[in-house]
């Protein structure tokens, strides 16, 4: 798949995600809209538009570079602890730090998925048996643990109502004053590419790239600290969105090869543009009403997911 088909229908997909919803609004109407029109484009779809676009890139490339570190196709923070070790410092900063503000929420969140992120990194460091299947279920069960100490803990204190609105994966509440957190994203994914070569060493294993001269130790550290606060970001703004960071790093790898700054803006592009389909078809489905993003994401995910994983299977075999 060449770049510019990525590009035309990203540029499509936005197009036709603008003029999707409860409220009439059609292309023809920019020449001549109401000031309620005007509102509804600019206070709601627009920002929503832009929501989509930043939370696809964000998360398949965090999961890109997670794979890339692991040196396994099936890690992503999904599949890592990463996404429930935020959801559980999202817990503790409201029991703990009720008055908090959001900022300040996004860094308590980011400590706990940092910390998450980093003891599956050691598990991986400690399992002998290097299975591909293998390590991603022993990151589903880890973060299995960690979501059901929150649930506990969420349930005791009576806030699982109070945990669940903040993590719904929906771009339903989306809107200008809800969404520019998510702009802390931009300069990490620029790092990110500049550091892509780096990652793509590191990712060759600790002797090899010591050997070449890489610090090994501060390159998967400073990946680590990039998708942990990546998703953080999302997920405070939009929620938790499953496997996209899983699905997308693996469909580019398969027609561009494992070249991880090549790969980079093919990435980037196709997880947008998943995302925005995924969204529209959210919307339309049970039109005027909309299912939760998180939703479309995690049904059409899990099942690439298992075909994934057949495949390698098969492929193993």
């Amino acid at each position: 798949m060449k770049v510019w088909m990525l590009v035309a229908a990203l540029v499509l997909l936005s197009v036709t995600s603008l003029f999707i919803g409860a409220e009439n609004l059609s292309i023809t109407d920019l020449f001549s809209m109401t000031d309620r029109q005007w509102q509804v484009l600019t206070i709601s779809r627009i920002p929503r538009l832009v929501s989509l676009l930043i939370a696809g890139v964000s998360m398949s490339i965090a999961g890109l570079i997670m794979q890339q570190l692991s040196r396994n196709k099936f890690v992503s923070p999904t599949t890592a602890g990463t996404d429930d070790a935020a959801k559980l410092g999202i817990l503790v900063a409201l029991l703990v730090f009720a008055s908090a503000t959001t900022m300040q929420k996004m860094l308590i969140a980011f400590a706990f998925a940092l910390a998450g992120t980093y003891v599956f990194m050691k598990f991986l460091d400690r399992i002998k048996f290097k299975d591909t299947i293998f390590i991603p279920l022993v990151g589903l069960m880890f973060g299995g643990i960690i979501n059901s100490i929150t649930t506990f803990f969420a349930y005791k204190n009576d806030m699982i109502q109070n945990v669940t609105s903040w993590l719904q994966g929906s771009t339903s509440a989306i809107m200008t004053g809800r969404y520019e957190l998510l702009y802390i994203s931009v300069p990490l994914l620029i790092f990110a590419y500049l550091y892509a070569n780096k990652f793509t060493i590191a990712g060759m294993g600790e002797e090899f790239s010591v050997n070449l001269g890489l610090n090994h130790k501060f390159v998967v550290n400073v990946g680590l600290i990039i998708v942990a606060l990546v998703s953080v970001v999302v997920i405070l703004t939009i929620g938790i969105i499953p496997f996209l960071g899983l699905i997308i790093p693996n469909i580019v790898t398969l027609y561009v090869g494992d070249n991880l700054k090549k790969s980079l803006i093919h990435t980037a592009l196709l997880g947008a543009v998943f995302l925005l389909v995924c969204d529209i078809v959210g919307r339309l489905i049970i039109y005027p009403y909309e299912i939760p993003i998180g939703l479309t994401v995690g049904v059409i995910g899990s099942i690439v997911f298992l075909y994934l994983l057949m495949r390698r299977r098969a492929y193993e075999a």
